[in-house]
């Protein structure tokens, strides 16, 4: 009788029926944290090349922007900069660039314009792009006012950048008589699989280039006031 009894726990002891779903079920949830960490990291890699290669290429579309005129200078205007603008907002649609990123770009030029009595270095004009707001997502090396560079008067110069713009030991200056163009992309990181795994955070990416045309500098042009300008003090994707 008492072997009987035992009978039923001795076939339960030496069954294996089910083995490899219990160890699925136990591996599994590891298996898979492993699989989304790794397109985690591989997520964050590829939109940070992206947002390098975003702020890059609008420091160079920038540089070289403008309207041949008769006397064979051009000129930078802001319907060329809401082109150069429009550009990056749909390189980066991809990763939403116009909802979590802020763009601003700046022209800082080592000019002396007709009511300087020497050259000096200033952030001429700047435009943006980006929905984002705030310390971490505005401009870090410097501001020039919406009215900056819209017309060729001292009211309108900008704001003086003596040392350059770029973090420290990483400064970058306009070269004599000349200009360049300088790019700050701020983009809020979203994660792929929610807050649970990696939580949100701010890439920042910087680009300069040299302007490469013969540019007149002494204004960003509107013609007929057709374009809206896309100044710094206007948030929109």
């Amino acid at each position: 009788m008492q072997l009987t009894r035992l009978m039923p726990a001795r076939r339960l002891a030496s069954d294996r029926r089910g083995v490899a779903l219990i160890e699925f079920a136990l591996g599994a949830p590891l298996v898979l944290m492993l699989g989304l960490y790794g397109a985690e990291i591989g997520n964050q890699a590829l939109t940070h090349l992206r947002i390098s290669q975003i702020a890059l290429t609008a420091a160079d579309n920038a540089s070289r922007m403008g309207q041949m005129q008769p006397s064979n200078i051009e000129q930078m205007g802001e319907a060329d900069m809401n082109d150069v603008l429009q550009a990056a907002r749909l390189q980066g649609a991809g990763i939403k660039l116009g909802t979590y990123g802020r763009m601003t770009i700046s022209s800082l030029e080592n000019i002396q314009q007709s009511y300087d009595l020497a050259p000096i270095q200033r952030i001429h004009w700047q435009r943006c792009m980006g929905l984002k707001n705030g310390a971490a997502y505005t401009s870090s090396y410097g501001t020039a006012p919406p009215s900056a560079g819209t017309t060729a008067t001292l009211a309108n110069a900008g704001t003086p950048a003596l040392t350059g713009m770029g973090d420290p030991g990483r400064m970058v200056n306009a070269p004599a008589g000349y200009g360049l163009i300088f790019v700050e992309l701020n983009y809020e990181y979203q994660p792929i699989v929610g807050g649970w795994l990696a939580k949100p955070f701010r890439m920042h990416y910087v680009a300069s280039m040299i302007v490469r045309n013969n540019r007149d500098f002494r204004q960003i042009y509107n013609p007929l006031n057709a374009e809206t300008p896309s100044t710094c003090n206007i948030f929109k994707t």
